[in-house]
């Protein structure tokens, strides 16, 4: 661009030492006493004055021809493309200079017209003809300003996100009394939501015109047009970030729409707002700021002003969203989708403190920390729930066959699938006595990893340990309980001996180990252990009685009488207990076979002794089966499927 002196005030200061010389030259002709060669050199100075006075008075007039001269090939220049429809930054580097620099000559001609000292109609007409020139070439530079921005838009990719894929595979948390099978578990899988090793910063508009931008705004901003400027991208960029929103199948919705949202739907848009949270920011708007900064950093405040203007409604957009599903309810199903909604904004936080730092984006960034800070309660409030559904959870009917209870599934899966929220959890439970009363404010940041994953000095449990195994402990209160809807005492036991084999396994074949300690695991290990001999001793005591050799006279008719009586008494018995517990359910396999081995040691050798003393006594035609036949219907045992024992020579 050119550069254009303005000439008004040199003028204006040879006029006022020409008038200046004039005064002491008459001051100096008053005195008396000169000499007539003194008297003649005074006379021939003010006559050169004079002449001098009379030639600057014809320069000021060729001054004010020459700025009309310039305004008229300005205005030319800058009125020839108001008829053109095609861009001026389409025409060519050069095309685009010679309007830049005839638009800045335009404003140097206002500034020099606007310092001039004098008043005249002339003068004034110059620069209302200069203003306006002025005004047409903004107005035009705003337009190719948003065309730049607008036709040099970089597309940003998002090929490498497959959401609806993503989505698809993702666990679906349904509620407690739908859930109940181990699949929960097997296709859980949590939506990782790390820091990248470095922040990837894209160019949304091409780099090639970003000198052009950057020029037209510097131009904009030194004619005072500013405010045009900054509205002009705000206006472009805007629709950028909400284009990026919908392409991120970010919908607009009020929180009234949130809060009647059945829980299926509510949930597909919560794992897909925490996907878009995180690209949105990272590398969206950090990408944002910089193509702001690229542009208007040299202009004060313009960046952070822009930048914020352009990135507020979309931000609130999600940041209502996460405020909706924050105040609604608290369903145990909802913890996890909690919890990922809050560890994306957290994980985010330091660029959101960051891109908001100024002034101008102080409401986002404190309203972007009361989201969190409200996630968090509902962190709190949401497991506190959990575990009261969890104790209240009834049951008018026994569950069939004993098995593991769909609670029982559930609540494990579930403590499980947590166990990748241990940092987050800790951090949020670890001043929790019951109520949430950890909360974040707007100048604080979550905890480093480090500081919420420790245990406390003492080298007790972590917050998470100590609210799990509370939540465990609950579990099997309520499991007692369940086991009292059972009428036989043996499948009391049964029933717990399950269902407590099934949480320390859970426990011991998983991360939990780390968490729930090895004493936890040893105490639930002995009570299930427990159960099983309880188990043991309900079905087998009294039947194994009917084995034991009481007889004083084996000779006697009436002890053999006796013995014989025992021994069918026996066969019945055992079954009653075949067709009964062979509906009876144990589903891990190695509990399944140790319960038979264990079984099978006591009564078969029972069986067997018994048997082996008596025969001359009871007679071959009174054994109904031989050792190996009660050992084989033994391991039919706990299979869930009932079945009955048909001999023909029962009797």
């Amino acid at each position: 661009m050119g550069d254009y002196e303005p000439v008004a005030p040199q003028l204006e200061g040879e006029e006022n030492l020409i008038a200046a010389a004039k005064h002491i030259v008459r001051a100096l002709g008053s005195n008396k006493n000169l000499t007539n060669d003194v008297k003649k050199i005074l006379a021939d100075l003010g006559s050169q004055l004079s002449n001098m006075a009379t030639n600057e008075d014809e320069v000021v007039e060729g001054v004010k021809s020459g700025i009309e001269e310039k305004l008229s090939v300005v205005e030319e220049k800058i009125m020839s493309w108001e008829t053109d429809e095609s861009m001026i930054f389409d025409s060519g580097p050069n095309e685009a200079s010679d309007y830049l620099n005839a638009t800045e000559e335009a404003r140097k001609l206002i500034e020099d017209l606007e310092t001039r000292c004098s008043n005249g109609e002339d003068e004034k007409e110059l620069l209302h003809r200069a203003h306006d020139v002025l005004q047409s070439a903004m107005q035009r530079l705003e337009e190719e300003f948003k065309y730049l921005l607008v036709q040099h838009r970089q597309p940003f990719e998002l090929e490498h996100m497959s959401f609806r894929s993503t989505e698809d595979d993702s666990v679906e948390v349904g509620s407690m009394v739908s859930i109940g099978d181990d699949s929960f578990e097997e296709s859980a899988r949590r939506y990782s939501v790390g820091r990248t090793s470095e922040d990837c910063i894209i160019d949304l508009v091409h780099p090639d015109v970003i000198h052009d931008l950057k020029c037209i705004a510097n131009l904009m901003f030194m004619s005072n047009y500013d405010h045009e400027c900054r509205q002009a991208y705000v206006i472009v960029r805007k629709d950028a970030l909400d284009e990026c929103l919908f392409n991120l199948e970010i919908e607009k919705l009020s929180i009234e729409d949130v809060l009647k949202m059945e829980w299926r739907a509510l949930n597909s848009k919560i794992k897909r707002w925490v996907r878009a949270m995180k690209v949105f920011v990272r590398p969206y708007l950090l990408s944002e700021k910089w193509l702001c900064d690229q542009i208007f950093l040299e202009l004060g405040s313009a960046s952070s002003v822009c930048f914020v203007e352009a990135a507020k409604a979309p931000m609130l957009q999600l940041l209502n969203f996460a405020e909706a599903v924050s105040i609604g309810s608290h369903q145990p199903e909802k913890l996890v989708r909690f919890l990922d909604m809050y560890e994306v904004l957290a994980d985010i936080l330091p660029d959101i403190d960051t891109l908001f730092l100024d002034e101008a984006g102080s409401s986002i960034r404190i309203e972007y920390h009361e989201v969190l800070r409200r996630l968090a309660d509902s962190v709190r409030a949401t497991f506190l729930e959990f575990k009261d559904a969890v104790a209240s959870n009834t049951s008018t009917n026994p569950f069939a066959g004993g098995g593991n209870h769909p609670l029982t599934r559930y609540v494990m899966n579930y403590i499980r699938l947590l166990v990748d929220y241990k940092d987050t959890l800790n951090l949020l439970l670890k001043n929790d006595d019951g109520e949430a009363t950890m909360s974040l404010s707007p100048d604080s940041s979550p905890a480093t990893e480090d500081e919420s994953t420790s245990n406390d000095s003492s080298g007790g449990l972590s917050a998470m340990a100590l609210h799990l195994q509370s939540l465990t402990s609950v579990l099997e209160a309520n499991l007692h309980e369940k086991s009292k809807l059972y009428r036989d005492a043996s499948l009391q036991h049964f029933f717990l001996m399950n269902n407590i084999h099934y949480m320390a396994q859970k426990v011991k074949n998983s991360e939990l180990q780390a968490i729930f300690g090895d004493k936890w695991i040893r105490k639930h290990n002995w009570k299930f252990q427990q159960h099983a001999m309880d188990y043991e001793r309900a079905t087998w005591s009294a039947i194994l009685l009917l084995l034991k050799d009481e007889s004083n006279s084996s000779n006697s008719s009436i002890s053999k009488t006796l013995l014989k009586e025992r021994l069918r008494s026996f066969y019945v018995a055992f079954e009653d207990v075949y067709k009964t517990q062979t509906a009876w359910v144990i589903p891990d396999l190695q509990l399944r076979e140790d319960l038979r081995i264990s079984t099978s040691l006591k009564v078969i050798q029972a069986y067997r002794t018994f048997v082996g003393r008596q025969m001359h006594h009871i007679g071959e035609k009174h054994i109904r089966y031989n050792a190996e036949d009660l050992q084989d219907y033994l391991l039919d045992l706990f299979e869930g499927s009932q079945k009955s024992l048909h001999n023909p020579h029962r009797r």
